[in-house]
Order: structure tokens, then C-alpha cells, then sequence
């Protein structure tokens, strides 16, 4: 991931400050239609759920969240 993030920032070209959070949701993740992550434009803010999951789908997830941010 902090390798991804410079990447993602001059791919996608934002330079607005954004907090990434990586959160443990075992109910979540046992859920076929669980959310993977969601960006709160209010605070600047990624979530990203981590549970069960292949650190390249972490990655896709933060990759999309970063669009809304862009």
C-alpha cells in the first residue's frame, strides 16, 4: 500500500490529504454482499475492510475509494 498510494496519487492527480483506514469487520466479512469500503467526503476519509480478503482486492478497493476522492 505505500508503494499503491504515491502511484494512485499522480495517476489519478489529487493532492487533497486523505485518511486511510483499514478496518476489521468479521460480520461484514461473512456477508456475500458486504461492503469492501466506502470514502467520506465530508472528512476526507477511505475505510476499507481487510477481513478475508487477498491483499490485490484490498488494493482494487482503495484504488476506487481514491477516484471518489480524486
Amino acid at each position: 500500500m505505500n508503494q499503491f498510494f504515491p502511484f494512485a496519487q499522480k495517476q489519478i492527480g489529487f493532492n487533497k490529504p486523505v485518511d486511510v483506514v483499514l478496518q476489521s469487520n468479521l460480520q461484514n466479512s461473512e456477508d456475500p454482499l458486504g461492503k469492501t469500503g466506502y470514502y467520506d467526503p465530508s472528512s476526507y476519509q477511505i475505510v476499507i475492510f481487510t477481513d478475508n480478503r487477498h491483499p490485490k482486492d484490498i488494493l482494487r478497493s482503495l484504488s476506487h475509494e481514491l477516484v471518489h476522492h480524486g
